[in-house]
């Protein structure tokens, strides 16, 4: 394709959303920038199919003695061949950082000397496409436009919100149970200044344009830097209104839209992916009309999983799945069940009874995990994520038997992989790690419980213990992971049809490749107990078909005899 910079017209429109008329004065800057940051011109064609799947890493999740943190990552992905079964890897904020873990961010253009550099992001790069966060809503305070607006020098006067503290923020939706002001010296005085997240973490103003645009160079510089997939973090809130709740106002949106329409000119295989830990219905409003996120999360997956094994009772789960619609053409989902936050439980809003919520709460604590939360319109803390490892949380407490506990974790996995949409892996799941409480005990931030960083050499020997946790979870993610980039009917793309009317104890989806010539029937028992199942008419198949993943022929499908906690991939042949 032939190089082309962003339509003036359509810029001048976007910025005028977010600016009003003033703001078209801006498009010529902003189309000079997208040129000036052009990167080499690349070929259009599909922009994800069933190969795709996201590895979710930490710059420093693999340490060796005198290497390079991200050298180290590198490395080990290379030793574990990795790179076979992740198309991709997102490397979590690798930026100069005073605080959670990378996204209190000084400097957005350098990597963390601590880390390496950007050759060593580069080397991660070899092997697999990368993915980047840009870290929308917040600075650190550490950082040095916020020590010039501290001094009040021009322009960064303007890129941060003062509040008068008298103000009527009771509407303002709090992700935290923290301050949502913070009060700091400046040149001029005492201010208040808006903080969402954490007093380290200062909100940024988009009100002012300039700030966009910088943050615009900043995603440009991710692209040249070879980001396949950039994460707008906290897009949510860079919106401000006081008297409004601050969350998904028009203005997150148009930013949204404004950084896909200088992509779709200048980088189209570039795609973004918003981070909006909100309900379901709230969080696919990021799609647009075509216009904003190629992807979104699937923020209820997480805690529905949990629920569903928990309570060996998948109802919600299938609801749930069946109800929503599919993409819209040229987005898809992001599917996941751990990261490097807590598991949140705002996307459960609606989707399971009180009692069943307090339930899941109750067990998470007795699993050793902790429970984060935010501050409610009543000025009450409600629960707002599950700190906790995944694979801890689905610990059966009354029978603790590891072979048992890893094959019921790797079943979640399995359907998570399942389903349509593009999946993404924690690293520290790849391994069945546990609760880190010494790392909570360290730095008294529950969110360090899923945080844990690996010794690469102990790791290695772990992995080639046969009998090892981490050895049998790994080998379960090889053969899931394996097996699905192989089949057209999980291309992102692909219809899924989800069965309600079965026993609780089972989710049943059938995927079907974009071109209609593979099937694949995938059934998970979510009970400890063998079960059974006869299939209605319209999914009968009384022809063989083969189950993917062990490789044991069916001779029919008209009854599923399922073991305890078993997942099956059935490929149906005509």
């Amino acid at each position: 394709m032939e190089r082309t910079t962003p339509d003036i017209g359509r810029l001048r429109q976007r910025l005028r959303e977010i600016y009003g008329p003033p703001g078209e004065v801006w498009a010529p800057r902003f189309a000079q920038l997208a040129a000036a940051w052009l990167p080499e011109p690349v070929s259009t064609g599909t922009l994800w199919d069933e190969r795709d799947a996201v590895l979710i890493a930490y710059g420093d999740h693999v340490l060796a003695a005198g290497q390079r943190p991200l050298h180290a990552l590198r490395e080990f992905l290379v030793e574990q061949d990795l790179g076979s079964l992740f198309s991709t890897v997102h490397l979590l904020p690798f930026f100069p950082a005073s605080s959670d873990d990378g996204f209190s961010v000084i400097d957005y253009r350098a990597v963390d000397p601590a880390l390496g550099d950007w050759d060593d992001v580069r080397d991660v790069g070899q092997t697999s496409d990368l993915m980047f966060d840009l870290v929308l809503n917040h600075v650190s305070q550490h950082s040095r436009w916020f020590q010039e607006y501290l001094q009040g020098h021009e322009p960064y006067v303007r890129y941060f919100h003062e509040v008068d503290p008298a103000a009527d923020l009771s509407a303002v939706a709090r992700p935290r149970s923290l301050p949502l002001l913070t009060e700091f010296s400046t040149s001029r005085g005492p201010r208040q200044v808006w903080t969402t997240f954490s007093a380290d973490q200062v909100d940024l103003n988009f009100d002012e344009p300039q700030v966009l645009l910088e943050l615009t160079e900043v995603l440009l510089d991710y692209v040249r830097r070879g980001a396949r997939i950039i994460r707008l973090d906290a897009v949510a809130y860079v919106g401000k209104q006081i008297g409004t709740s601050c969350i998904h106002l028009p203005q997150a949106h148009a930013v949204v839209k404004l950084f896909r329409e200088v992509l779709a000119r200048v980088a189209p295989r570039v795609l973004l992916l918003t981070e909006t830990n909100v309900p379901h219905a709230e969080n696919i409003s990021y799609f647009g009309d075509g216009d904003e996120a190629h992807m979104v999360y699937q923020f209820s997956l997480p805690p529905l999983l949990l629920d569903a094994w928990l309570n060996e009772d998948a109802e919600p789960l299938v609801r749930w799945l069946a109800a929503f619609a599919p993409a819209p053409p040229g987005r898809t989902f992001f599917n996941f069940t751990a990261s490097h936050d807590g598991v949140g439980v705002r996307p459960l809003e609606g989707l399971v009874s009180a009692e069943r919520f307090q339930r899941l709460i109750a067990a998470i604590r007795a699993r050793g995990g902790l429970i984060s939360t935010r501050r409610g319109p009543d000025g009450g803390d409600l629960p707002y994520e599950l700190n906790i490892t995944y694979f801890d949380a689905l610990a059966d407490l009354d029978t603790p038997d590891t072979s048992r506990h890893v094959r019921r974790f790797l079943a979640t996995q399995a359907l998570m992989l399942a389903l349509r949409g593009i999946p993404g892996v924690y690293f520290s799941s790849l391994f069945g790690d546990g609760n880190d409480l010494e790392g909570v005990r360290q730095t008294g931030q529950a969110r360090r419980i899923n945080r844990r960083k690996f010794d690469r050499d102990e790791l290695t020997r772990t992995l080639m213990q046969s009998s090892s946790r981490q050895a049998a979870v790994l080998a379960g993610y090889r053969r899931l992971l394996a097996t699905r980039r192989q089949q057209p009917a999980f291309h992102p793309d692909g219809p899924q049809q989800v069965w309600t009317d079965v026993p609780s104890w089972l989710v049943a989806v059938l995927r079907t490749s974009p071109d209609g010539r593979q099937r694949i029937l995938v059934l998970v028992n979510v009970s400890q107990r063998s079960q059974s199942w006869e299939l209605p008419p319209e999914i009968a198949h009384r022809r063989p078909a083969r189950d993917l993943l062990s490789g044991r022929v069916w001779p029919s499908v008209t009854r599923a005899e399922l073991g305890a906690l078993e997942t099956v991939w059935l490929e149906f042949t005509d």
